[in-house]
């Protein structure tokens, strides 16, 4: 079976792409903003009387914003056309206002493109799939090298889609015209893109695979937000003293709060490189703070004293009591090689296998196999067999396609040599 999923592959990878028919506007025209709850109500009315799949995307203001909530809503069907809906400025709870939606969009298939970025967004509105399709990761498990949504459609469709405000502000009241279609444009052909990347995972024999892959995606938790986030400050690794931490953690800690508070993304309160250095400089005054070349802006000049107050805390507390997360995994494999060599021969056997089944399935290894699950195996290993293998990586949340191909390939590594 692997040689011929990896020969479609190969045969689907060598076609000339054509020259991409441009596709600036949908072909209907770009819909009307649905605002008020009449409104809302009405594109409910709408979407119940198309039929099929409904093509479902959300914008966010990623970058912008605290929350991630969704600030657009689009939704097409077969027979109904698009809809836009703003689920934020009805002057309404948002879940009420959505409901007459939500109910329409139980009818069907959901297909989005990345949807583990959307599905969160609409989930907080009161609405989630019975069923899904996520064009962006059948890209991948078709081995596609690029799965974003306007260089799949040039591929598959041969149509090239109107770039260009991805990264936007979404939050941003009124919508431009020139948002609203490209918005619009994201999903006016992707029921037909959801047809021709099913087509290829039949063609290579991946069509269960995906679709194990797409109810995981579709049924997910995400686990409990960590305690301890502050730790991930980028740039942390320059501070090495216990001082320097506690700065870093009251920085944060009081630019998250001011964050949440204006729903703005805190990059935009304080950026990160700005605690760290404050941690590393260590300012005795507020002179000595304001030195500091983003603290010296008139922005930050205004929050001076919030945030030397901050740092007089941590001065004062330098020596919390640990508030860290237990860590429930093995260490960064780097040091593996000194703290547990055989569990380090481990992984290197089983990233060798991993990387050549990769290659013959025409799948990264991320999708075979979650990474963090081959460290821990390798780390936690103390003997068994393919069985053993697998009922771990089972209890773990891997699905039986995965299992199926990777527990050969790790039971070979984790075997020691004769």
């Amino acid at each position: 079976m692997c040689s011929d999923i990896c020969e479609a592959t190969r045969e689907h990878l060598d076609r000339t792409e054509p020259e991409p028919t441009p596709l600036p506007h949908p072909a209907d025209g770009v819909p009307e903003l649905s605002v008020t709850v009449g409104e809302i109500a009405a594109a409910a009315e709408l979407l119940a009387g198309g039929r099929g799949p409904f093509a479902v995307d959300a914008e966010r203001a990623s970058g912008f914003r605290y929350s991630n909530r969704a600030y657009l809503i689009q939704i097409r069907r077969a027979g109904a056309g698009t809809v836009l809906i703003d689920p934020v400025s009805h002057g309404a709870d948002p879940v009420t206002a959505l409901a007459p939606v939500a109910r329409v969009l139980t009818e069907g298939e959901w297909i989005l493109h990345a949807a583990d970025q959307d599905l969160p967004c609409l989930a907080e509105v009161g609405m989630r799939p019975p069923a899904l399709y996520d064009t962006e990761l059948a890209g991948r498990l078709a081995g596609f090298d690029r799965v974003n949504l306007a260089t799949m459609v040039q591929r598959l469709l041969g149509l090239g889609l109107a770039k260009g405000h991805g990264a936007a502000d979404w939050s941003k009241r009124p919508l431009p015209a020139a948002w609203l279609n490209y918005a619009a444009l994201d999903v006016e052909v992707l029921a037909e893109l959801r047809e021709a990347i099913a087509a290829v995972l039949a063609e290579q024999g991946k069509t269960e695979w995906a679709a194990q892959e797409f109810e995981h995606l579709r049924t997910f938790v995400a686990p409990p937000t960590r305690r301890d986030r502050w730790r991930r400050t980028s740039g942390i690794h320059k501070v090495r003293s216990q001082r320097g931490l506690a700065a870093v953690r009251e920085l944060w800690t009081v630019r998250d709060q001011i964050a949440q508070r204006r729903d703005i993304a805190p990059g935009r309160i304080l950026p990160d490189a700005a605690i760290v250095e404050a941690a590393l400089a260590d300012p005795k005054t507020l002179d000595d703070l304001v030195k500091l070349p983003v603290f010296g802006g008139r922005k930050q000049r205004r929050g001076a004293d919030t945030w030397f107050a901050a740092l007089q805390a941590a001065r004062d507390n330098p020596e919390p009591p640990d508030t860290a997360e237990p860590s429930n995994g093995p260490p960064p494999a780097a040091r593996w090689s000194k703290r547990k060599p055989e569990a380090a021969a481990r992984l290197d056997a089983a990233r060798t296998g991993l990387t050549a089944l990769s290659e013959q399935v025409s799948v990264p290894t991320e999708n075979l196999i979650a990474p963090d699950l081959v460290r821990r195996l390798c780390w936690d290993w103390t003997g068994g067999d393919g069985q053993a293998i697998d009922e771990f990586l089972r209890d773990a949340g891997a699905r039986a396609w995965q299992r199926e191909l990777v527990v050969p390939v790790l039971a070979a590594a984790l075997t020691p040599a004769p």
